[in-house]
């Protein structure tokens, strides 16, 4: 190792040592793969240029063998290509050459907090239930790879996607994730604030500046100042409270309403829209040098239907959640989701989330099924109570509490394969014997009333062996 490298260590090292870590350090590919087996580190510190190799190739190696394991890359290549295959090869975080040593070891005290945080989970494929983001799928990794390179700076960012899609939760993830997480994060919802009251909410205003104004107020800028500020559904913020915005943002000082002393704007800005905001700048609805100092960073979020494979673990993490509130606990069966991921999802995570707080408490039964969703997602029968009131419970509706009380008898396992057959056989046997009895064991008209032909019916009478000269006597 170069000497440079060495005296990384040794910082890095002692800062570890003082935290009751144990340390080991290697110079080398071939020295890491041998150690590895027998030393399982809590976060793993790797240069780009090794003796022996390229030490991001070997990233995807040891991430294959320890998932999770906070993976921190230096380079003295100090290129975005280096910087975007560090990320792409799942790297917990990159830092080129020079840096601050403070910053590395901010870095491994990060990686080692959220090796701890997995490790504590209560099984190994459950979802961290501090994550504020949920979801494996490709749209969800792009996501989390830009919030990964916003964390450690300040840039302004735009987070785009239909309503219901989580995008204060991005907000907030960013926030958590950077350096002003220890001050405060505020919200805006823009749509909410009556217009002629917008400046007066974000920049606060002076005793006097307008009727009703009995004191000062502090805005949100403000009340934000050292944290983050939050400005949801930009696209309805009037055009003449935009300007006063655009001012802000490009000298980052602001007075309040009826003031004259300016104020400093310590805070970082994300906004947030599910609006078109280029077709609005075309409408002149939305200032265009405004959204190109708002869309530094844009982060678009998919609609849920696009991450259909996130939606299994996404339904139970609301169904969890539920139950940590107190509402009876539920689970999911391999039917219910198949059900779910075929939904469009029109009002996406939200949308979700609604659903299966409303299972909690309209099913009976502790497992869901894919019958008990498709009602709720059709707006049909409230479960078996509501059914049962009416006195109207249809075949479908006793057909489905039976598999209900079937499938939860084997918990989260499934039941043996051929499902299929052995109801059908429950099914049909019970109606040729009403049918049968019905016509007095009258073949020719048994077949007539099923619909089916007189072979067909005598065949099936074998195979569930019913006896006709026994129902014709019983009538």
């Amino acid at each position: 190792m170069a000497d440079d490298d060495a005296a990384i260590c040794t910082v890095v090292g002692e800062a570890l040592r003082r935290q009751q870590h144990e340390v080991l350090t290697v110079g080398s590919i071939a020295a890491l793969r041998a150690a590895m087996p027998e030393f399982a580190p809590d976060v793993l510190v790797t240069d780009v240029i090794m003796p022996d190799g390229n030490g991001l190739d070997l990233v995807p190696e040891l991430l294959a063998d320890a998932p999770g394991l906070p993976i921190i890359v230096l380079s003295a290549q100090n290129t975005l290509t280096t910087a975007v295959r560090a990320t792409e090869q799942g790297a917990f975080e990159y830092l080129p050459k020079p840096f601050d040593l403070e910053e590395l070891c901010r870095a491994v005290a990060d990686g080692v907090r959220s090796r701890r945080t997995a490790g504590t989970a209560r099984e190994a494929d459950r979802i961290d239930e501090s994550l504020p983001l949920i979801g494996r799928s490709a749209p969800m990794q792009e996501v989390y790879r830009t919030i990964a390179r916003v964390v450690a700076n300040d840039l302004t960012v735009l987070v785009l996607g239909e309503s219901g899609t989580g995008k204060e939760l991005v907000a907030r993830a960013i926030h958590d994730l950077g350096r002003r997480r220890q001050a405060p994060f505020v919200a805006v919802n823009m749509a909410a604030i009556p217009r002629e009251l917008i400046e007066s909410e974000l920049f606060g205003h002076e005793r006097g500046a307008f009727t009703g104004a009995h004191g000062r107020a502090a805005g949100r800028f403000e009340q934000a100042q050292g944290g983050t500020l939050f400005l949801d559904e930009i696209g309805d913020m009037p055009m003449d409270a935009q300007t006063r915005l655009l001012r802000v943002l490009q000298s980052g000082e602001f007075t309040t309403v009826g003031g004259t002393r300016l104020i400093r704007a310590d805070v970082r800005i994300i906004a947030a829209t599910h609006k078109n905001l280029p077709e609005m700048i075309a409408e002149r609805t939305f200032r265009e040098d405004l959204y190109y100092r708002l869309a530094v960073v844009p982060i678009a979020l998919p609609a849920l239907r696009q991450r259909g494979g996130d939606i299994g673990e996404l339904a139970q993490h609301f169904l969890d959640r539920a139950a940590q509130e107190g509402l009876p606990r539920k689970y999911l069966d391999g039917g219910a989701v198949l059900r779910l991921e075929q939904h469009d999802w029109p009002g996406n995570v939200r949308e979700l989330e609604n659903l299966m707080r409303r299972l909690t408490v309209l099913a009976r039964e502790d497992v869901v099924s894919a019958v008990l969703v498709e009602q709720q997602l059709a707006g049909g029968p409230r479960m078996e109570d509501e059914r049962v009131s009416g006195g109207t419970e249809t075949l479908a509706d006793a057909v489905e509490s039976h598999l209900a009380r079937y499938f939860a008898a084997f918990g989260r396992d499934l039941p043996p394969d051929g499902l299929y057959d052995r109801i059908i056989a429950e099914i049909e046997g019970p109606l040729l014997e009403i049918a049968l009895g019905a016509v007095k064991g009258n073949q020719l008209k048994a077949a007539k009333l099923l619909g089916i032909n007189r072979n067909t019916l005598r065949k099936k009478l074998n195979d569930h062996q019913l006896e006709t000269r026994r129902l014709r006597q019983g009538g």
